[in-house]
């Protein structure tokens, strides 16, 4: 399994101090909190897409193209790609160069955002979110895969002999999670590509969470990529602690009653009771999310939300130290243990690119000399022949 944290990229005053931390401050503070979340032994860091006040995250491949640098290990993935709103050409061609700077560390969570003004903001109709998520997604599937698309749909206008540059690492795509909270199309979106999918489950009873998974799981081996237990998911999660659990509460108290997002409803207690939330010890922790997969299956993803509600920069990187130190790894244990022979691993590029191409050499794209218009003449890269009298790029494979 992989472990790490996600981020909302929210600003948020601190309660206790009646601070509110600056944009530039926040947006160091997430550099540093990748950088820790390596050091502490986790292995996967993710960022929200926003595109409004009071968060920050309005362009998470270049926050992680920074932070790739700074790195050498740590998988670098979104907690939202906004699919709806991001026209599918610029995603395709933004993840393909950020997997060359990575190194192939990275992989996406596609999904339609939860700000609704975010639509006409750009350009689209929130009307038509879920048919635009699944057009724009089909789009992108093919221009990870296919080094010439002409295409047509009814959302964006149409491609002819477009090439998306550069080609994926190695030739293989970034690996794609469909994130959903709600939404049971987007399980079935996931499960018709054989992609992952991943449920935020941090707001509601994990019950809710369970049918998505389920529905996913069923519609996974329904299209042919395997059992159900053979599907790949992933779950969000939303943890604070101390080594005494009454100090944890009295510490995130202040925290949870004045999050923009929780605070004035709900009690802490009622919502931990709730929903994943657990705050207490370390122990506690373990306990309660090594019995997830009684819930939801052998997975093979679990990020934590840590650094939201106004908490301090010190308080996040001691909340890493014993997520790192203390609960991660006895929670590989708990969840290697029993674990069945045929779950596969937790994705990563290196895996990815052994499944395709074994023992043997990856893809290295290198372009033909062309005129740059791709619609006529062989394909546009030297590895890849085209039929005599073809158009650009009719019959390859790749």
């Amino acid at each position: 399994m992989q472990f790490g944290i996600f981020t909302v990229s929210d600003i948020t005053e601190d309660p206790t101090t009646g601070r509110t931390p600056s944009e530039a401050e926040k947006i160091r503070d997430a550099v540093t909190i990748a950088r820790h979340a390596e050091e502490v032994g986790l292995d996967v860091y993710a960022i929200g897409e926003h595109h409004n006040p009071p968060f920050w995250s309005s362009s998470p491949t270049t926050t992680l193209a920074y932070i790739a640098a700074q790195t050498e290990r740590i998988i670098l993935s979104t907690a939202t790609t906004l699919i709806t709103t991001n026209d599918p050409v610029k995603i395709a061609e933004d993840y393909a160069m950020l997997q060359h700077l990575s190194g192939g560390r990275v992989d996406l969570i596609m999904g339609r955002g939860n700000t609704g003004p975010v639509y006409p903001w750009f350009g689209k109709d929130i009307r038509q979110g879920l048919p635009l998520a699944i057009e724009s997604y089909a789009l992108l599937h093919k221009l990870w895969r296919e080094d010439v698309v002409d295409w047509e749909g009814k959302f964006r206008t149409p491609l002819q002999g477009f090439t998306a540059t550069p080609r994926p690492l190695d030739g293989v795509a970034p690996f794609v999670w469909h994130g959903s909270i709600r939404t049971p199309e987007i399980a079935e979106q996931a499960a018709y590509y054989g992609d992952g999918f991943f449920a935020n489950n941090i707001f509601w009873p994990k019950e809710h969470y369970q049918r998505l998974i389920d529905l996913y799981r069923q519609r996974f081996a329904h299209y042919g990529h395997g059992t159900p237990e053979q599907a790949i998911v992933g779950l969000g999660g939303q943890v604070f602690m101390s080594a005494n659990s009454q100090d944890a509460v009295r510490q995130f108290r202040p925290y949870f009653d004045n999050a923009p997002v929780y605070g004035h409803g709900p009690s802490l207690e009622d919502f931990s009771e709730m929903t994943p939330l657990t705050v207490g010890s370390p122990q506690q922790v373990i306990d309660r999310y090594a019995a997830m997969r009684e819930t939801f299956g052998d997975y093979q993803r679990q990020l934590f939300l840590i650094d939201h509600a106004g908490l301090p920069l010190k308080t996040v990187l001691e909340q890493l130290d014993i997520l790192g130190g203390e609960v991660v790894p006895v929670l590989r244990k708990e969840l290697a243990h029993g674990r069945g022979a045929d779950v596969p691993d937790a994705p990563t590029h290196a895996a990815r690119v052994r499944a395709v191409y074994g023992d043997g050499p990856a893809r290295e794209a290198r372009p033909r000399a062309n005129r740059g218009d791709n619609l006529s003449g062989p394909s546009p890269y030297q590895d890849v022949a085209a039929p005599a009298g073809a158009a650009f790029g009719v019959g390859a494979s790749r």
